[in-house]
Parts: C-alpha cells; structure tokens; sequence
C-alpha cells in the first residue's frame, strides 16, 4: 500500500488526534491485508464512531490496533458489532469501562472463536453493565457507574481461559446475586480478590475447554481423515428454549465450547467421537431431497444413514467402536408403552444400539429382521444414501402405530449427542424454517500485500493482580534507516589504540577452526607416531595399542548475541565533565562492539527501541544476523536518534522471539540502557520494573541469558529487581567504548 492510499483512507476516518497519525499507516496497512473493502469501510467508520464518544484517542487507538485480527477470526460483522457495543457503553455513566473492553478484546476473541459467542459476549457486558448500574438505588434511570464493570472486563481473559461459557455465566449470576448491593464486596467478587469469588470459580472450573484443543482436535481430523475443517464453537450458556446441537455445512463445524468427562469417556474423547462421525458423514453422505419425505421418515433416515456411516467408519478404524458404544445410550426393549406413547424414538435408538453392538440382547422379531436387511445392504458395494433412505421408510411403516401421533413422546434413553443435527443431509425445493442462517463466509485475503509490518501485540505483567494484561502493548518493528557510514568509520579511527589492544586479546579468543584429535581407532588419517609405537609393541610381542588414527573437529564459537539499545529521550544528555552526549558514546561503543564480534564470527544483531505509550512501542533493526558488519549497517547505526519513553518489556519480549530461533549453544541478549523503565501513561513506577522482570524470567525459560550495562549512576535502587545480578553499571559514561567490547569478550570467552 503506497503513501497516497493511506492518505485516502486517513481521510475517510473522522478523528483528528495527532496521535493516530503515528499508527494509523501500520494499522490500515494490516487492516487492507486482511479486511474486504466493505470491512475496511466499516473498519474506519467502527473507529470514527468511537472517536465521537468524547472519550479521548485511548479507545481510538485500542480499537485501530486489535480489530483487524478479530475480524479476521470471527468475521467482518463483529466490526460494527464492537462499535456499537462500545457506543452504548459509552451512553452511560461507564466510559471508563470502553478501554478495558476494547484491550481484553482480541484474547477473548480467541476464546470465544465464533461470532455468535461474540454476539452473546457482548449482550451479557451490557447486561451486566445495566443490572450493576441501576443496583444501588433499585432505579433504572439511575446515573450512577458499575462499580465492578472495569474488573471484571480487565479479568475476563483469565476466565475464559479457565472456564466455559456456561461456567462463566453461572460465576457471574452467583456474584450478581449475592453482592448486587453491595458496592465495595462486589468489586472484590469480581476482580477475584474474595475467596467466595475464588470457590466458585473452582467449581465452575471443569470439563475438556475447546479453545486448549482447538488445534490437537485439527490434528485429529487431518492424521485420520485428511481434512482440515473450520471449528464454530458454540455454547448452552444463553439458549433457554432450544438446546443447540453440533451441526456442520460448507462454511464449517459447530462444536461445543466444553466437554465434560461423561461415562468413563474424556472430554477430548467426546469431541473425537463426535469429529469422527462427522467426517464420516462427510465421506460417505450425500444430500436428499427433504420435501419428498414426511418428518417421521425423516427422523428416521437420519438414523439409518447416522448408522451406516459409522459402521463404514468402523471398517478403517475398528476402535472406534468402543468410543461410540461407551456415549451411545442403551434403551431397555421394553421401557416405552405403545398404548400410553409415542415410541417412535425409542425404536429408532434401539436399532442405531443393535447396529453398532452385535451383542445388543434385544428379541424383536421386526428389528431383528430389519437389522438383517441392512448388513446385507452395507455389504453391497456401492451402496449410498438414498437406499438406506428406502430402508429406513421401509421400518417406518412396518413399526408405525396410532401412539405415534401422541404429544407424549417418550425420550429416556433416546438422545445420542455425540452426532450432529443431520442438516446436512436435506436440500429444500423451497427456503424454509428448517434452514438456518450461518455467520457470513470469510472473505478471501487480498492479493495485494502490504510492504508495512502490522502492529504485533504483547501482554504486560501487573505485579499487583499477578497476572498478565493481554495483548496490552502494540508494537510496530521496522528497519531503521540508513545514514552516512563515514560517521562510524570516523569514530573507529577515534579509538585505533583501542581497538589494537581490543585485537590482541580477540585474536587469543578467535577459536581454531581444527583442533586434532588424536588416540582414535577410528578416524580421518593415520597417526604415523603411533602406528609405529603400537608396530614396536607388536614386534616386541606387547599388546599394541589400536588408536592409531586421529581425525579433526571444528572447535568454532557457538554464540547467537543480540544488543539491544534504549533509544530513549535520555541518551540526549550530556553527561557532567563530558564533551558527547550519551548517544554518541553509545554509537562509540557499539560500533566497536560490532567490529569485534564481526572479528571472532559470532552470530550478532543490534536493534533500537523506545516507546510513546503502550500503543506505540517502537521496535528498529540495525543489523541482522545475516548481515557483516558492512557500509549498509554501518550507516543504521550512525543514524540512530533519541527520543520518548522506555517499554523495556515489550522490546525484550520481541527481541527474543528471534533470538529464540537461533541455532546456538549459548544465546545472549545484551541490553544497554541509561535508566529504568517508563512510559508516560503509566504512573505507576514499579509496574513497568516488574513487567521487565517477568520478561527476563520469561526469556530465561527460553534459554536466553539477558545482561544489563546500565549508565545510570543511581541504578542500584532497580536494576537488581529486574536482571538480579546479571547486571554492570558504568558510573563514567565516557569509558562506554571500552567497556562495553570488554565485558561483552568476558560473558562470551
């Protein structure tokens, strides 16, 4: 996308915050890669909408960076969904609600998976927010604000992580019962600081989560039946009248959002039957006509059809037999009375039992016939759909009574729920209420790709709720432009003695490329000293010794280094007694820095960072690990400047992401920094400190070792709580170019 596109779309949004100007390019450039032109039109008009609420850029920029990847998950609809939940929020006294339901939106988007959950989402905040708005006077036009609305919006991610749809449904009405009146213990309930609230979580935590199968389950499918399906999860949580039922068509699969574990069967087993049979369906049914049929005949096809597929299935996969029995329900032959009600399901399901379990105990002499009739037609060769239609129309007549037509339908025993609705198998001659409407198709990506990276998103560690914020923090990574080479050359030749004390030791610290190993029995060449000892030996009548070769390994480094440099305001400053500024000593050493490392051979990146905000975390390559220390680099690294704030969390998240990738034995991300970490919308001072801390703890997990050289005199007070004793500070600035070559040579020898 050019700069003129941009500027045409930047008009179409009515909001004139400077800051939107910063992101906006990223943002559209990611939203037209992965939106329609109808989606981007709602897209833009989505966030000129939240923009008039009068609530500042904040919803702005929230909105601007996590919706394209929402719409492109659960599909364009959910754009003037979310806006238009945002505006009714923004209709009463809880603004300051509209950031935390925009920020918690893209994790809980990836739980929910579907549009229709977003949909029952979104009702059940503005639920929540009415009943908890007008609870403390009993008034409905009452003005007052949510006292928990925030909370629970900040914590919802955590909780669909831990719990279903329904599990969180059955939480909140527990909450909103026992503290709607009572402000101060209900926020307590909700941001889960009461152990009432905790208890009741734990109870509601259970069953198989789809959201943590998601991709085992596309596996599943791909590894047994070579395909891959689109997953719709939906939930029991808000239908009353109708219970939803898994169902699957040409758009995809609607799957339950929980499983429990149900008669000795797990949850994820439930959901492998039941993806079984649907991809046996998939296999071997075709579609019939259903006006032609009457609803009992085509209750009664279903299971004829339900039955020959798995019994098709069974012949790939004999396993499964156990799985479908162990869910399938077993109906007693004489548990429904044909004088007092309907048994036209309880003899379905007893036939569906009898095929599946040839042990099936049951002495009807018509189902045992019929029974009969259908082994013989599933050992036909080509046998299909529509004559297993007949047969099921032939059972039908045969087992027809007058209690069939009784209100009074007996159902014990007769619900099979590891199979879907069976829509799949009708064709309508004319649209009708049997059909039902599916969210609407994803549209293909666009073929023209945008030469901007998107925005990436990383959480951030709050100390005091011990969790993370999701996808809090927006970061945009570029290459940083280039500059004038000469510049670094100028300052490498300000420090030539320097730099040939620096190549003495390196050329001590250069490995051999061969090192000779000798004593071998095996090996590359004959060691001619020892063949001819170990010949002495045998002409001496001695036992010689047989490692008589010697072969050579590499004895190279294997060291993967990234340097990552705080780009902040700070590094303008002249220190006392200096005659540079904190960024030109910096340039000075890292420019010698990079010519060592680029003499011994180590892998070696540098990258920048600063940040204006949590929406604006800037993230600059200067040079990649593919890269020499060339002209190209050399003229990134002069041209770097200094300027905002230090997020020194998300850029060491980010760093580390391609530090993690490389092949070494040792990774090392060095960080150069002049003092603590801080942003300007966050007031807090330790926050940003121990969200540093948790990435270190994070990337140490990963195998990175991470050492900081801190210029800041008075570092002592914080760095400790961030890199505990991997850390150095260089009380004299000016001395950087020499220590920083020399301390990276000691953490590396």
């Amino acid at each position: 996308m050019n700069d003129q596109d941009i500027q045409a779309y930047r008009q179409r949004l009515s909001c004139n915050f400077e800051r939107i100007e910063h992101v906006f390019p990223a943002c559209i450039s990611e939203a037209a890669r992965l939106l329609s032109a109808q989606g981007i039109k709602d897209y833009l008009d989505g966030a000129s909408l939240i923009c008039m609420i009068g609530r500042g850029v904040e919803p702005v920029l929230v909105y601007l960076e996590e919706m394209p990847e929402v719409a492109e998950r659960l599909g364009e609809a959910s754009l003037s969904l979310v806006a238009q939940t945002v505006w009714k929020i923004s209709r009463s006294p809880n603004g300051k609600s509209i950031p935390p339901f925009l920020q918690s939106l893209a994790a809980v988007s990836r739980r929910l998976a579907s549009l229709e959950l977003l949909e029952r989402y979104c009702a059940l905040v503005l639920e929540f927010m009415e009943r908890t708005s007008s609870s403390i006077h009993g008034n409905q036009s009452a003005t007052i604000a949510s006292p928990s609305l925030g909370d629970l919006l900040e914590r919802m991610p955590a909780l669909l992580a831990e719990l279903s749809c329904q599990g969180l449904r059955n939480w909140i009405d527990y909450g909103l019962e026992h503290y709607l009146r009572h402000p101060e213990r209900q926020r307590d309930y909700f941001s889960l600081q009461s152990a009432d609230s905790r208890a009741v979580l734990q109870r509601e935590r259970h069953g198989t989560l789809y959201a943590d199968h998601e991709r085992q389950l596309d596996l599943y499918l791909q590894a047994l039946w070579g395909r891959h399906e689109l997953f719709v999860p939906f939930s029991n949580a808000f239908d009353q009248l109708r219970k939803p039922v898994a169902y699957f068509d040409d758009r995809g699969i609607r799957v339950p959002d929980v499983y429990d574990d149900r008669a000795g069967v797990r949850g994820i087993d439930r959901y492998r039957a039941l993806l079984a049979h649907v991809a046996a369906h998939k296999r071997w049914s075709r579609p019939l006509i259903a006006d032609n049929f009457s609803p009992f005949q085509r209750l009664a096809i279903e299971v004829f059809e339900d039955c020959r597929v798995e019994r098709l299935a069974l012949r790939r996969y004999p396993g499964l037999r156990r799985l479908w029995l162990a869910l399938h329900p077993r109906p007693h032959e004489q548990a429904c009375d044909p004088q007092r009600e309907s048994c036209i399901r309880h003899r379905l399901t007893m036939f569906s039992f009898a095929a599946l379990q040839p042990a099936h105990g049951y002495s009807n002499p018509v189902l045992l016939e019929f029974l009969g009739q259908f082994e013989q037609l599933l050992a036909q060769p080509g046998q299909n759909s529509q004559q297993m239609a007949d047969l099921a129309i032939s059972y039908i007549a045969r087992t027809r009574s007058q209690a069939d037509l009784s209100a009074r339908v007996h159902f014990t025993d007769t619900e099979v729920d590891y199979r879907d609705d069976n829509r799949h198998l009708w064709r309508y001659i004319e649209n009708g209420d049997e059909e039902e409407l599916y969210e609407e198709e994803r549209r293909p990506q666009q073929e023209e790709d945008s030469n901007r990276l998107p925005p990436r998103h990383y959480p951030e560690w709050d100390y005091r709720a011990r969790t993370y914020r999701p996808d809090w923090v927006s970061l945009y990574e570029a290459l940083h432009p280039g500059g004038q080479a000469e510049r670094i050359d100028a300052l490498l030749n300000k420090h030539q003695a320097l730099a040939k004390q620096l190549k003495r030791l390196l050329d001590l610290l250069k490995p051999q490329q061969y090192v000779r190993l000798r004593y071998q029995e095996d090996g590359a060449e004959l060691d001619l000293d020892l063949a001819i000892r170990s010949l002495i030996d045998l002409k001496g009548g001695a036992q010689p010794d047989p490692r008589i070769n010697m072969s050579q390994r590499h004895d190279g480094r294997d060291i993967a280094v990234l340097l990552l440099l705080d780009l902040s305001q700070s590094l303008n400053q002249v220190p006392p007694g200096a005659s540079q500024s904190i960024l030109e000593l910096a340039q000075e050493a890292v420019a010698l820095l990079a010519w060592a490392i680029e003499h011994l051979g180590d892998e070696f990146a540098i990258a920048g960072f600063n940040s204006d905000s949590r929406h604006e975390v800037r993230y600059q390559h200067i040079k990649g690990y593919s890269e020499h220390w060339d002209e190209q680099v050399k003229g990134r690294l002069g041209a770097i400047q200094a300027g905002f704030s230090t997020r020194m969390g998300a850029a060491m998240r980010h760093a580390g992401r391609a530090l993690a990738k490389r092949q070494a034995d040792k990774r090392l991300m060095l960080i150069l920094t002049d003092g603590e970490p801080h942003d300007i919308d966050e007031a807090d001072p330790r926050l940003l400190i121990e969200d540093a801390h948790q990435a270190v703890r994070e990337l140490g997990r990963d195998g990175i070792a991470c050492f900081c050289v801190n210029l800041d005199p008075q570092a002592d007070a914080y760095v400790a709580d961030i890199f505990g004793k991997h850390y150095t500070v260089i009380d004299r600035v000016e001395k950087l170019p020499q220590r920083l070559p020399e301390l990276f040579l000691s953490l590396t020898k």
